[in-house]
């Protein structure tokens, strides 16, 4: 009974929810795609093999697919795919265990920062677009 109201707007609440997980995939795949050659020199900076190749993936999981989760478009693959390309980059981007003060405590939270969207991520996968998607069209 208490979370009828919550309840009669489910559809809505996943709509937010969905727009909500992805602004920030969105936002900065966006940000990636219009600075290919900085988002190259940095996957290289981090060591990862191929930086070209490795910015195209980056910028295909956050804006691509972050559009994709946001219209509702394939949601609960794109969700678990998105989930475990979030854990990736909070092993790679946020490896805080091999670091020492301010650096250590800022890449902390964004490690556990990951792993909560990671949670939204599978809830997602779970529960499906909601009516407002075009999964449901």
């Amino acid at each position: 009974m208490r979370y009828t109201l919550l309840e009669s707007r489910r559809n809505e609440v996943l709509l937010l929810a969905r727009l909500l997980l992805m602004m920030l995939f969105v936002l900065f795949g966006w940000s990636k795609l219009t600075d290919f050659a900085g988002t190259t020199a940095y996957m290289a900076s981090e060591g990862l093999p191929l930086p070209a190749l490795a910015a195209v993936v980056v910028i295909a999981m956050e804006f691509v697919v972050g559009l994709a989760i946001m219209l509702g478009i394939c949601t609960r693959p794109l969700a678990l795919l998105m989930a475990l390309y979030t854990l990736g980059t909070a092993l790679v981007g946020h490896h805080f265990w091999t670091m020492a003060g301010a650096e250590r405590a800022a890449n902390m939270i964004n490690f556990y920062k990951n792993l909560s969207i990671i949670g939204g991520l599978l809830l997602l996968c779970l529960t499906g677009p909601g009516k407002y998607s075009l999964d449901r069209r």
